[in-house]
């Protein structure tokens, strides 16, 4: 299944070149700090304060985000986190991709009881189902069923519940 993005073409350099014609670089300013400092807090309870309430991002009861987790800069409201999930040790997570002709945009929604392992990339436009399991270093391009456990790069099943 395609991910579930929304395209806006650019005309003239590139559309990363143009990024502050689509995003205010206060906010990209403000959100690089909140982002840094919630990398490196080891205190899950500021760090969920943190992407909830100076990022905007919806973050479920006691989903735990490891240490160096990489939010969307400039996007942050764009990601969902369900209940009890937990984020490995430095995955990224986009909601945002800026090309050569276009940027593309897309939510990010992470369901409850998932376990992302470390060093895993989520690109724009993905869900991942209730239960799902992603294995470490894995880029997530595509959706994921709930209880599947996931892996590689191209993703691929590994094993369904």
């Amino acid at each position: 299944m395609a991910r579930k993005v929304t395209r806006y073409p650019v005309e003239g350099p590139n559309a990363l070149w143009q990024i502050y014609k689509t995003v205010s670089p206060w906010k990209g300013i403000k959100n690089f700090i909140c982002i840094q400092i919630a990398r490196y807090c080891p205190v899950l309870t500021i760090k969920n304060w943190i992407y909830r309430h100076l990022l905007g991002m919806k973050v479920g009861k006691h989903s735990a985000f490891g240490l160096m987790v990489m939010v969307d800069v400039f996007f942050p409201e764009k990601i969902t986190v369900g209940d009890n999930s937990v984020i490995g040790y430095n995955t990224t997570i986009l909601a945002h991709e800026y090309l050569i002709d276009e940027y593309r945009l897309g939510e990010v929604i992470i369901g409850e009881r998932v376990l992302i392992g470390a060093n895993t990339t989520i690109l724009p436009g993905v869900t991942i189902g209730d239960g799902a399991v992603v294995a470490a270093g894995s880029v997530v391009h595509k959706d994921v069923e709930a209880g599947a456990f996931v892996g590689g790069n191209p993703l691929r099943v590994i094993e369904r519940n």
